[in-house]
């Protein structure tokens, strides 16, 4: 893969100011997969903590175990019969307590991305500006997407 997450800037977000985040290789669920640990917060996080045992903090990016390949083409209709999809993801999993004096739970925030196989080669710069776009609206509504999970207005 070709991630090699460092210290990351956070994107803005109401109630923190300037937000880090300093990484380090974890051991991930598979070996498909690259993982870092948050082991240190910048800026102003409060109530915030780093990754522990008891509070995860972990980013990890997974990939397809094994990569589908183009589908057949329907000899009598020239169409594809199915077409497959490589999955890859983004997973960043974190500590939250859902109630005051209780134990915390793991809050899970996701990105798939289901490529049909084949584009990557057949039509590469759409994909990429597909995850462009996508990545981009992410980080520009950061602060949006934040305030719409924690007060339920979109």
């Amino acid at each position: 893969m070709a991630i090699s997450l460092t210290t990351i800037t956070g994107a803005a977000q109401t109630g923190l100011t300037s937000p880090t985040y300093t990484v380090t290789a974890d051991t991930p669920v598979g070996p498909n997969a690259k993982q870092w640990a948050v082991t240190a917060l910048g800026g102003t996080q409060t109530g915030v903590v780093p990754h522990s045992i008891s509070f995860p903090f972990t980013i990890a990016f997974v990939r397809p175990l094994i990569y589908k390949l183009v589908a057949l083409v329907n000899s009598a209709t020239g169409r594809l019969r199915s077409s497959s999809k490589n999955v890859t993801k983004i997973i960043t999993r974190k500590g939250v307590i859902p109630l005051a004096g209780q134990p915390a739970e793991i809050m899970i925030m996701e990105t798939t991305i289901k490529i049909p196989a084949g584009a990557e080669t057949a039509d590469s710069n759409s994909v990429r500006a597909c995850e462009s776009a996508h990545l981009g609206a992410v980080a520009q509504q950061s602060s949006g997407i934040g305030d719409t999970t924690v007060t339920g207005i979109l």
